[in-house]
């Protein structure tokens, strides 16, 4: 049972992140044209697609993308006690526990996001595809903090600030619901 409970807990995790990729690449205006973009959207569009013709966007928010993700993750809960338990629990507890397991899910995909662009500068030097999309994803959330704290001897800092920004407010979650957010 602990196999299966965590090919399906990863598999709706991973199927989450791309779909916020995907609500997050439309909200920074990204090439669409990009490789990574296009496989980000192909892995999206049978189950993103239908919706959209129902689900408008709101401004740059993909609503499709975000209500998919919602649902997954309001489900993951319930789905992982009945393959552990047997026993299927529809409490509108899982709403909320959905909403912060989104949030969650959220942060932590800023934080890999940011770290992954990081490594990369170093690595191809702004000669890859996937490079340009994580750098136009990242640049709104670090060119306002290095416009504040420039770059010293050559290093820039902004992805730092963000990662500890990103750090002080899972330490708020946990503050918050403190039980909870530890298993989201």
């Amino acid at each position: 049972m602990l196999t299966l409970t965590f090919l399906v807990k990863t598999l709706i995790e991973l199927y989450v992140m791309v779909l916020l990729i995907r609500i997050w690449m439309q909200w920074s205006r990204c090439d669409f044209y990009n490789p990574f973009a296009q496989f980000i959207v192909k892995i999206t569009q049978p189950i993103v697609g239908p919706l959209r013709r129902i689900i408008p966007s709101i401004g740059p928010i993909d609503t499709a993308s975000l209500l998919v993700a919602f649902i997954l993750t309001t489900l993951k809960y319930p789905v992982l006690l009945l393959i552990q338990v047997g026993a299927l629990s529809l409490d509108p507890m899982n709403l909320l526990v959905g909403l912060l397991s989104l949030l969650k899910s959220a942060g932590t995909l800023v934080f890999w996001v940011i770290i992954i662009r990081s490594l990369m500068s170093w690595i191809s030097q702004g000669r890859s595809p996937i490079e340009y999309v994580l750098m136009q994803l990242t640049e709104p959330m670090m060119a306002p903090i290095r416009r504040v704290l420039p770059a010293m001897g050559g290093i820039d800092f902004s992805a730092m600030i963000v990662i500890l920004i990103l750090y002080a407010l899972n330490y708020l979650g946990m503050d918050l619901f403190p039980g909870l957010w530890y298993l989201l």
